[in-house]
């Protein structure tokens, strides 16, 4: 019976392809670029939501990765009564108690085990055995080297509201997460860990961390060799000389200062705007950049409206201080009188952080105005050949923050019209590749 439905689920995912949002296919593929490795977390246990094997046939379809449960659910939403560790064959028991408290895992000597049906009832015993049964005869084995690779993620259940299963998904971080491994540079080469000389890469910039002093703060992945307080560093794409004081490791609100790191160690440095994210951090006379985080082709365009006038310089700084987080792409209208922002995104969750971080930081009212374009094309061309294109009345032309054209059209077919009457251009996307019109 289960092993129909579960047939039934699997066909069933392949057609229900919007459960999975496009957000997490976009980073999944990220992963896949740098064959990093993923643990899975299922939330939520205690509501009621879809059927576990159902959850997993979509991992396995929709990201295209080997899905493989490490513990199972018993039941779900006013049902849930904990999950079942299928390796170490002992249950732990969810409680429905203040701060989500639960009782010592009890070990059992396996699915067929009396106590099993004591614990957590006839109905649920059998439906767990069923459950565990088809996925370890029908699913993939852990196999630690497939999922170094970014193969195969092994999966585990529980509500995070409640810290409940929690700990055994941040248990297996510890044991299964790689050591530091080599870096590629924009060279095709690969700097290793046990490379003497210091390297880094600025992956996140992060402001007004601590409102009081509004600071910024660039957060540093240490590659290679030994990080030392105060010790002097170049960055290639700047050509600046870096001294690397006041770095800090920090947890929450917590900050102390760092004196050394080592590779794989993040460090946080004051950022008084010297650098960017995807910068390279070296010692003078190094030759390499690492490379760049690939950004996302924007899916998503609004106009952000300054709705408190009197704070125009306000306004303005909050945006230029997201855009250089990269918490959304700004652009500017090219031929309108009217300089407001366009907001280029991925999500609409990024609309809505800019808002309210210009209300809490900056003390800014704003708004959002939708745009119906869904393309953004990055032009291609010399000025001739630019001035002679009969761009169509609905499309946008505006620039980023590098002075680079770009064209918000509101269809594929738009584009593809464009292109084909004035094949003098290049559109490409925001990476720089030649774009897909299909």
């Amino acid at each position: 019976m289960r092993s129909a439905a579960s047939a039934t689920f699997k066909q069933l995912a392949c057609l229900r392809f919007n459960a999975v949002e496009s957000q997490t296919r976009k980073l999944f593929e990220v992963c896949r670029q740098r064959d990093l490795p993923i643990l899975t977390f299922i939330n939520k246990l205690d509501n009621y939501g879809r059927d576990p094997l159902d959850l997993l046939d979509e991992i396995e379809h929709i990201l295209d990765i080997q899905a493989t449960p490490i513990n199972w659910p018993v039941g779900q939403g006013q049902d849930f009564k904990g999950i079942y560790d299928i390796a170490q064959q002992r249950v732990l028991l969810f409680e429905r108690t203040a701060r989500g408290k639960y009782q010592a895992p009890v070990t059992v000597t396996g699915l067929n085990d009396p106590a099993l049906v004591d614990l957590i009832g006839q109905n649920a015993a059998e439906r767990l055995r069923e459950d565990v049964e088809l996925v370890t005869m029908a699913g993939a084995a852990f196999d630690e080297t497939l999922f170094l690779q970014g193969k195969l993620t092994p999966v585990y259940f529980g509500s995070a509201l409640n810290n409940f299963g929690v700990d055994a998904f941040l248990n297996a971080l510890i044991q299964l997460a790689p050591t530091p491994r080599p870096r590629r540079t924009t060279d095709a080469e690969a700097v290793q860990p046990t490379h003497p000389a210091f390297s880094g890469f600025i992956f996140k910039i992060q402001a007004n961390m601590d409102p009081r002093h509004r600071d910024r703060m660039a957060f540093l992945r240490v590659c290679s060799g030994r990080f030392e307080k105060d010790m002097t560093v170049h960055n290639p794409r700047s050509g600046q000389t870096i001294r690397m004081s006041r770095p800090h490791r920090l947890f929450a609100k917590d900050r102390e200062t760092v004196e050394t790191a080592y590779p794989g160690d993040i460090v946080g440095l004051s950022n008084p705007g010297v650098f960017a994210i995807g910068d390279t951090v070296c010692m003078d006379g190094e030759a390499f950049a690492f490379t760049a985080i690939p950004p996302f082709q924007p899916e998503l365009f609004a106009v952000l409206r300054n709705e408190t006038i009197e704070k125009y310089k306000q306004f303005n700084k909050g945006v230029e201080q997201l855009r250089e987080e990269g918490v959304v792409r700004i652009l500017y209208p090219q031929d309108t009188g009217r300089k407001e922002p366009v907001l280029a995104a991925v999500g609409e969750l990024q609309f809505d952080v800019v808002l309210a971080r210009l209300d809490a930081e900056y003390n800014v009212a704003a708004r959002i105005d939708h745009l119906p374009h869904r393309l953004a094309c990055w032009i291609d061309g010399d000025d001739e050949a630019l001035q002679a294109v009969r761009w169509p009345s609905q499309s946008m032309k505006t620039r980023d923050a590098q002075d680079h054209l770009v064209v918000l059209f509101e269809s594929t077919w738009q584009a593809r019209y464009t292109l084909k009457e004035h094949p003098q251009i290049m559109f490409r996307t925001i990476a720089g590749d030649p774009i897909s019109l299909d």
